[in-house]
């Protein structure tokens, strides 16, 4: 079994170093990812089959304490209740370690810090557990600039051992590290690749591996790809009936608008009666007109005499509705 390692992205480190520089006390919280054991068997003529493990501890986030001491006590007796709610959302199998941030200091634990590990082991029922410590300090008297140092320590038997720091971010990785790095994605892409990650570039590997991860891969596309038709034929069928509805509110409105059209107006002067008239007071323009001055005087209206003089001449044209004759 090979020496176990811990892998730190440049955002995660960054973040801890900013965290760290905008507190005016030491920092302690939770380490979440994810803990890889790798298993390779090589098989030659010459000698028996060498079995080698690799032990990968991949850092994808941090949960800070928002004060210390809160997730221990003074004994080094892990307070589970904090720890729930420091997990949040978060499972508690993701947890894989825990960090502190100590100024000026040596890298190395304290005596505390070992009963907390020991503690967090028994608790969280993981022997893999990794102690994370940074030590930042001043390089120059006027604090322009400041160093940093991070170690990892892990319980082996009855000793601390101080484990390799290895940032993804910083300097070439070996050739297959891209499959080896845990990635803190969910989409269906990536879990189908997890799904089927084995080691698809080393030389020992199969073809079939490739191939399934393909089919795997195209399954997924093709199901997406009914759901966009799917949806899309849903946005026609409501897009023709929105437009039916459009045209018969349309058609109603222009009925509407047709059956409320005003109706031809009444003639506002009735002949025969401008006829009887006539032949009782004669021709006066002053009975005739419908206009008043300022002192409630009529006034001769020409175009009325005019109109009224027109449809007199029309209703004496008219034959009369009975035509009686008397007989002695």
């Amino acid at each position: 079994m090979s020496e176990p390692t811990v892998r730190v992205s440049g955002i995660v480190l960054s973040s801890l170093m900013l965290q760290h520089a905008n507190s005016d006390a030491d920092v302690e919280g939770l380490l979440l990812g994810e803990s890889r054991f790798d298993e390779q068997v090589t098989i030659t003529d010459s000698q028996s089959d060498h079995i080698h493990i690799e032990e990968t501890h991949n850092v994808q986030k941090h949960i800070a304490c928002h004060r210390l001491n809160t997730l221990y006590s003074c004994s080094g007796d892990v307070n589970m209740q904090v720890l729930q709610e420091m997990l949040g959302n978060n499972k508690q199998d993701s947890v894989i370690g825990w960090y502190r941030q100590r100024r000026n200091t040596e890298q190395c634990m304290t005596f505390r810090e070992k009963l907390v590990q020991e503690n967090l082991r028994r608790d969280l029922v993981n022997p893999h557990l990794i102690f994370l410590l940074l030590t930042p300090s001043r390089t120059t008297s006027a604090g322009s600039t400041h160093q940093i140092e991070y170690s990892a320590f892990i319980s082996d038997v009855r000793r601390f051992k101080k484990l390799p720091v290895l940032i993804n971010n910083l300097g070439l990785l070996e050739q297959p590290a891209y499959w080896k790095t845990s990635a803190s994605g969910s989409a269906a892409g990536y879990l189908s690749m997890k799904n089927h990650r084995s080691n698809p570039t080393s030389p020992n590997s199969l073809l079939k591996e490739v191939n399934n991860m393909n089919k795997s891969l195209q399954a997924k596309l093709e199901k997406l790809c009914r759901g966009v038709e799917e949806s899309e034929r849903e946005v026609e069928t409501l897009q023709a009936e929105v437009s039916a509805l459009r045209k018969r509110r349309e058609q109603r409105r222009m009925a509407r608008k047709a059956s409320d059209a005003p109706m031809p107006p009444e003639p506002r002067n009735n002949p025969r009666l401008m006829e009887a008239i006539r032949a009782l007071l004669g021709d006066a323009p002053l009975l005739l007109t419908q206009t008043l001055d300022l002192q409630s005087c009529p006034i001769p209206d020409p175009h009325v005499s005019m109109e009224t003089q027109g449809n007199l001449d029309t209703a004496r044209e008219q034959p009369p509705l009975m035509d009686t004759s008397i007989s002695t």
